[in-house]
C-alpha cells in the first residue's frame, strides 16, 4: 500500500500539475506564464427521439426554445466554468459561441470559447457544451427520458506553452508546438 501511495506521488510530480509533491490535490500558480490570446473548441452532441425532434423542430416544447435556451446556458456556462470546477482559475472571457446543428437524431453542439490570459480555456469549452446538451435534455425530457448525450470532446487549443493541438479524425492528434493552426468547422 505505502509503495503505491509513493509511486502516485511521484506519478503527481511529474505529469500532473494539478498535485503537489506530497500528492495533495493543489491550484495551478499562473502568476509566471505570458498572457497569451487563447482558443478552444469542444463538441458533442445529445440524440433523441423522432417525436421529440418533432416538438423541438416546429417550436411546440412547453418549457420554450430548447435550442435558444441551450445557447445561452452554454455561454453562461462558459463564464461560470470556475465556480463548477474546483481547479479551473476564473477567466475574463472575451468571446464564447455556441452553436447547436441539426443530426437526424438531434443535435451537434461546438463551443468556441477566446480569452488573452495566462492559463487555457479549454473546460469553459467542454463545460459550455456539457450544460447546453444538458439544458436541452431538461426542456425535453417531459417527452423523451431515453436521449443520450455523448462525444464531449475537446477539438482544437491553442495558446500557451504547449501550442497547438487539433484533433482529427476522432482521434488525438500530435502537438504543433509554435504553429498556428485552424480548427475547421
Amino acid at each position: 500500500m505505502a509503495r503505491t501511495r509513493k509511486a502516485a506521488r511521484r506519478q503527481g510530480r511529474k505529469g500532473l500539475s494539478h498535485v503537489d509533491a506530497r500528492g495533495r490535490v493543489k491550484m495551478v500558480d499562473v502568476a509566471a506564464k505570458p498572457v497569451t490570446a487563447r482558443e478552444a473548441v469542444a463538441r458533442g452532441s445529445i440524440a433523441m427521439s423522432r417525436e421529440a425532434l418533432r416538438l423541438v423542430r416546429s417550436g411546440r416544447v412547453k418549457k420554450g426554445d430548447p435550442l435558444q435556451t441551450a445557447r445561452l446556458a452554454g455561454i453562461l456556462a462558459a463564464k461560470q466554468t470556475s465556480a463548477l470546477i474546483p481547479l479551473c482559475h476564473p477567466l475574463p472571457l472575451t468571446s464564447v459561441d455556441v452553436e447547436l446543428t441539426p443530426r437526424a437524431r438531434g443535435y451537434d453542439i461546438e463551443a468556441r470559447v477566446r480569452t488573452t490570459a495566462q492559463t487555457g480555456v479549454e473546460m469553459e469549452a467542454l463545460t459550455a457544451v456539457a450544460i447546453a446538451a444538458l439544458t436541452i435534455y431538461d426542456m425535453v425530457k417531459a417527452v423523451d427520458k431515453t436521449m443520450v448525450i455523448g462525444d464531449i470532446k475537446l477539438m482544437f487549443k491553442s495558446g500557451g506553452r504547449s501550442g497547438t493541438y487539433t484533433r482529427q479524425d476522432g482521434r488525438m492528434a500530435g502537438w504543433q508546438k509554435g504553429k498556428k493552426a485552424q480548427m475547421g468547422r
